[in-house]
């Protein structure tokens, strides 16, 4: 069986610092990349970052540039994603997901992924 389970949301203050975590299970981890996402209510999902273990190779959205960090452990099959300076703005659900390295389609697009968690809330409060 698949899984892709997150992990570390929850409500910060403004400034403040979470770190999620998307543990893997049910596929060789390292023949995919970890992307994570998130989806405020009203808006559509967007791409916040990126990770291909096998290259080394990772994105960033503008948005969070210089805040955010991804990282992965492939002995534990888990890729983490430290998020600083968190902003209001920065609330959403927040989706890791993996995709076949070497299936087409871009980083941040969410129909390129195979396959996807059920989410974790991040809220930050003004």
């Amino acid at each position: 069986e698949v899984q892709l389970v997150e992990s570390g949301g929850g409500l910060v203050q403004a400034g403040g610092s979470l770190r999620l975590s998307c543990a893997a299970s049910g596929f060789t981890f390292d023949d995919y990349a970890i992307g994570w996402f998130r989806q405020a209510p009203g808006k559509e999902r967007e791409g916040v970052s990126y990770i291909s273990s096998s290259d080394g190779i990772t994105y960033y959205a503008d948005s969070v540039k210089g805040r955010f960090a991804i990282s992965s452990d492939n002995a534990k099959n888990t890729v983490h994603l430290q998020m600083n300076s968190l902003k209001p703005e920065d609330t959403a659900v927040y989706y890791c997901a993996a995709k076949f390295l070497f299936s087409s389609g871009g980083y941040f697009k969410p129909s390129a992924y195979d396959y996807w968690g059920q989410g974790t809330q991040v809220t930050v409060s003004s």
